[in-house]
C-alpha cells in the first residue's frame, strides 16, 4: 500500500475538511491524512499544504516533496524547519483567469471613475466627469508570471495599452516587457494605473514605496493584488495626501483580516477588498494536485520545486 498523503493547513476546521473532501474526490485511491491522525501521518511522502503552522513539517523523514495549495508560497519558504525537499507552488489556469478578471475589474473601475462616483453618491451629488477611451490610459503590470500574462492579455483585449516589468524581462508576444532599475523607472513613468502582481521576495518587499510613487505620473492609481508586504503604508498615505496618487485598490495586507480599527479602512482614497482577487478553486486545484501525485506514483520522481532563494 502506498504511503498516505498528508494535508497540513492552518485553516479553520470546516475549510480544511472541505479541502480534504475535494482532494479525496480527485484522488479516490489515495489515503489523505492530517496531523491529527497521529503516527501514521508521519509516514507520508507527500505533504499538501495551505499555510501550515511553523514547524508542522519538521521531522517527517519520509517526505519526498511538498505541494502548496496556494500560488503564493512566501510564508511557507520562510519556515527554517521546512525539510530540504522540492516545494511545488500551485500553477492553475483557473486561478490565472480569476486574477485577470479581478485586474480588469479594478482597472476599469479606476478608468471610469467609479471610486469618485461612489464618493459623490455618499453626499447625494450628481456630477458627470469626462470619459477617456481605454486607449488613452496606460497600465503597467509589475510581475509577469501566469497571472500577470493573463491579466495583460485581457487588458489589451479591452483596449488598454499595457507595459510590464519583471525580474527577467522575458518577452510575452508583442507586450513591452522591461527589467532592471532603468526598465522599472521607464515602466513607472508611463503608468496611469500601476498593477502589482509580483511574488514576495527579499528584492520585492516594500517595492510600493515613496520612490516608486514619485516616478508615477501625478494622480496615477495603484492596484495591489500581490502581497501586503509589497506596500509601505505610510508612503502610500503620504502619496495620496499629496495628490501624487489618485486612488489605491488594495486586496492584500500584512495582517488579515484587516483589523476593524485600521487606518486604511476610512481613507477616502483607498478601496479595500478582503483578499478576493483570485481565490483558489478547490475542485480545480485538487485536480492539478491529483495529476502531480499520479505522476509521482507512476515514476517515483518528485516534481521540480521552486527556487527557495527567489521565492518562486
Amino acid at each position: 500500500m502506498p504511503a498516505p498523503l498528508l494535508l497540513v493547513t492552518s485553516l479553520p476546521a470546516a475549510e480544511e475538511a472541505g479541502w480534504r473532501d475535494a482532494l479525496g474526490a480527485a484522488m479516490p485511491d489515495e489515503r489523505i491524512l492530517t496531523i491529527s491522525d497521529g503516527a501514521e501521518a508521519s509516514e507520508a511522502e507527500v505533504a499538501i499544504v495551505a499555510n501550515p503552522p511553523l514547524g508542522a513539517l519538521a521531522g517527517l523523514s519520509n517526505l519526498r516533496w511538498i505541494q502548496s495549495l496556494w500560488a503564493g508560497v512566501d510564508r511557507l519558504v520562510l519556515d527554517d524547519t521546512l525539510p530540504d525537499v522540492p516545494v511545488r507552488r500551485l500553477v492553475d489556469p483557473t486561478l490565472a483567469r480569476a486574477m485577470a478578471e479581478a485586474v480588469a475589474a479594478a482597472v476599469l473601475s479606476l478608468h471610469r471613475d467609479f471610486p469618485r462616483y461612489a464618493a459623490q453618491q455618499r453626499t447625494g451629488m450628481w456630477r458627470q466627469h469626462p470619459v477617456r477611451p481605454a486607449s488613452a490610459r496606460c497600465v503597467t503590470i509589475l510581475g509577469l508570471g501566469e497571472m500577470g500574462r493573463a491579466a495583460a492579455d485581457l487588458l489589451r483585449a479591452i483596449g488598454f495599452p499595457v507595459r510590464a516589468w519583471s525580474r527577467s524581462g522575458t518577452p510575452h508576444g508583442t507586450l513591452p516587457v522591461a527589467c532592471g532599475p532603468e526598465g522599472l523607472a521607464r515602466s513607472l513613468a508611463a503608468a496611469d494605473i500601476l498593477v502589482n502582481l509580483l511574488p514576495l521576495t527579499p528584492d520585492t518587499r516594500g517595492i510600493l514605496a515613496a520612490d516608486t510613487f514619485r516616478r508615477l505620473p501625478p494622480g496615477a492609481a495603484l492596484v495591489n493584488f500581490g502581497r501586503g508586504a509589497h506596500l509601505v503604508e505610510d508612503d502610500l498615505l503620504a502619496a495620496l495626501e499629496a495628490g501624487a496618487l489618485g486612488h489605491a485598490i488594495l486586496d492584500v495586507f500584512p495582517e488579515e483580516p484587516l483589523p476593524p480599527e485600521h487606518r486604511l479602512w476610512a481613507h477616502p482614497g483607498i478601496t479595500i477588498l478582503p483578499h478576493v482577487a483570485a481565490p483558489t478553486d478547490m475542485a480545480s486545484a485538487a485536480a492539478i494536485v491529483a495529476d502531480a501525485v499520479a505522476e509521482f506514483r507512476r515514476t517515483g520522481r518528485a516534481p521540480a520545486g521552486l527556487d527557495r532563494m527567489r521565492g518562486y
